[in-house]
């Protein structure tokens, strides 16, 4: 068999390094992890914000970016090997500029991108082709557009415009009702027959034993008991509790003793609890955390008040749709199957080899490191571990941009992440290979992302 060379368009000028280098990575994302990981992956990053000024309801009005939420750095603990706790890098909101970035547009791209998506956003009736390409491109970060945008994106608001407000109070409904059923503690239950019984005249106090009927008993086993349910439901409960709390500690919008910021955990939490409840195949995940954490920021400041008060609601449905495309990757009973974890990484290495099996072939034959070692992050927690905050929302943009859903671009961008660091692991061996794969250095994300697009053109070519 004869080996590919590389192939003449990786030789193209666009894998020249950027002018300018990128930003070195915040000491806490240089740790390895072969599994996903809670650990702070957020390093220095601004971006641009912008007001705009026209007249739809949602959409067409004075949008002026939210504020900066204080930093917060809290220490990290020092892991074994470690010299000690690595200094933390000052965390910024990725919605309000302070300065320059290696990922920055210009001023006049910026505006023109901005303009465009507004004019569409503008119409009574949205075109979703139009809206997928301008997204892809990336969504400005300024005007609160990328709330409404993300969720046109995965089907919460229907392309008629004349249909927003009916659907969102429809589910928005549908959401309180989750609430009120799957959140309640089944003491509530019992509290309720009290007062029922109070009043009809009956005397106060403590119901008899056989007055509580049998499902709603504490000690209880029946499988129809809430009792019995919620005991069960009490360990992901608090599984749940603690990654919300674990959720990008170093941004004020998640972590700190806030109300705002315990009321985003609160949110966090409610949304995953009702999942797992309405998906008792797959309940609840690690991880889960880390996907819904980009949808509810994003949804919550939006300047939008109607949008950022019904951010939980909303952000729920969003998560659902979004879970729908990649939830067979947290199923564990699947991971061997056509559709699970494992069959997504062996897409992954099927495409490196098509683009480059020069590179293929030195990762998996010759350093023997398994994509599983870094992919299988990668993969299940849509790059949210990957790279900061801010560098998060631009790749979603692309991801949520796919007509047919997130998960081929992602493995295009997974690919192009192993292809612009050929070099350093065509140079490496197994050791430095999985280091620098587990922990991603800093690049450029719409270089990233031009690179993940040009696969995709000599893929169909």
């Amino acid at each position: 068999m004869v080996n590919k060379r590389v192939p003449e368009w990786l030789n193209s000028s666009m894998w020249s390094s950027p002018t300018s280098p990128p930003p070195p990575k915040s000491p806490s994302q240089s740790s390895p992890s072969q599994s996903p990981s809670h650990e702070d992956r957020i390093g220095n990053h601004t971006s641009k914000s912008a007001t705009v000024t026209s007249s739809n309801s949602y959409v067409n009005e004075t949008r002026e970016s939210p504020p900066s939420p204080v930093l917060v750095r809290p220490k990290s603990p020092s892991k074994a090997g470690s010299a000690g706790p690595a200094p933390r890098t000052e965390v910024r909101d990725p919605l309000v500029s302070s300065g320059s970035s290696d990922n920055e547009i210009s001023p006049r791209e910026d505006a023109s991108r901005q303009a465009q998506l507004l004019q569409e956003l503008s119409k009574k009736t949205i075109n979703m082709g139009e809206l997928q390409r301008l997204a892809s491109l990336g969504i400005p970060d300024g005007a609160g557009i990328r709330s409404t945008v993300w969720k046109l994106l995965l089907a919460y608001l229907p392309r008629d415009k004349g249909l927003w407000s009916s659907e969102l109070a429809k589910k928005r409904s549908q959401y309180k009702n989750f609430k009120e059923d799957l959140l309640k503690n089944p003491s509530e239950i019992t509290r309720k027959l009290e007062e029922s019984t109070s009043q009809n005249g009956e005397d106060k106090g403590l119901l008899s034993r056989s007055e509580i009927p049998e499902g709603e008993h504490p000690l209880s086993l029946g499988k129809t008991s809430v009792w019995n349910q919620f005991f069960q439901d009490t360990e992901i409960i608090e599984q749940i509790d603690r990654d919300v709390k674990r959720t990008h500690p170093d941004m004020h919008f998640f972590s700190g003793d806030s109300a705002s910021a315990k009321a985003n955990q609160e949110a966090l939490k409610n949304i995953l609890i009702i999942y797992a409840k309405l998906n008792p195949g797959i309940r609840y995940v690690q991880g889960m955390n880390e996907i819904l954490a980009p949808l509810f920021y994003v949804f919550k400041n939006d300047p939008n008040e109607d949008f950022a008060v019904n951010a939980e609601a909303d952000t729920f449905f969003c998560f659902v749709e979004l879970l729908s495309g990649c939830r067979d990757n947290f199923c564990k009973q699947l991971d061997n199957s056509v559709v699970g974890i494992r069959s997504t990484i062996s897409k992954l290495s099927r495409l490196l080899k098509h683009h480059d099996e020069e590179l293929w072939r030195h990762l998996e034959l010759t350093t023997k490191v398994n994509p599983q070692f870094y992919a299988f992050r990668w993969i299940t927690l849509l790059l949210t571990q990957e790279f900061n905050f801010a560098d998060i929302l631009h790749i979603w943009d692309t991801l949520l941009s796919d007509p047919e859903g997130p998960q081929e671009t992602l493995l295009r961008v997974c690919c192009a992440m192993l292809i612009l660091v050929r070099r350093r692991l065509l140079a490496g061996d197994f050791t430095a290979n999985l280091k620098l794969l587990q922990s991603y250095p800093s690049t450029n994300i719409s270089h990233l992302l031009y690179v993940a697009n040009k696969l995709r053109s000599h893929s169909t070519s």
